[in-house]
């Protein structure tokens, strides 16, 4: 296994844990609705840039960063579209801040793939 795919799973990994710890429940009232409300809105896209990371060898037509970074927004954001027509699909809440979350969370993983990830473990 290269060590960009041993990276993105990592990451995936990482993100996996923090939902099994369930820190949101330790957390102040406040920052436990914030949590509860976008934390896995910002970090499920970053999950599933770096899934299609590990998956470039077998979908070389997602290796640009771009195209990885359209499908993380994208997926999520016609779940939340979907839930505003009251289809449930990965939930049944709209909430129209979800589209800025997805769009961060996306967008922080295609910035640490290209500026950190691609520089650091690739081309060393």
């Amino acid at each position: 296994m290269d060590r960009r795919r041993i990276v993105s799973l990592t990451f995936v990994g990482a993100i996996a844990i923090l939902h099994l710890m369930d820190i949101g429940r330790h957390l102040a009232e406040n920052w436990r609705v914030a949590y509860f409300s976008y934390f896995s809105d910002l970090v499920m896209p970053f999950a599933a840039y770096f899934l299609l990371c590990a998956s470039e060898s077998k979908l070389p037509w997602c290796k640009p960063w771009q195209v990885k970074l359209a499908l993380a927004i994208l997926v999520p954001a016609v779940a939340e579209t979907a839930q505003y027509f009251g289809i449930p699909v990965l939930g049944s809440t709209f909430d129209p801040l979800d589209y800025c979350m997805y769009l961060v969370g996306a967008s922080v993983a295609a910035f640490t793939d290209v500026q950190m990830v691609t520089r650091l473990v690739v081309q060393n």
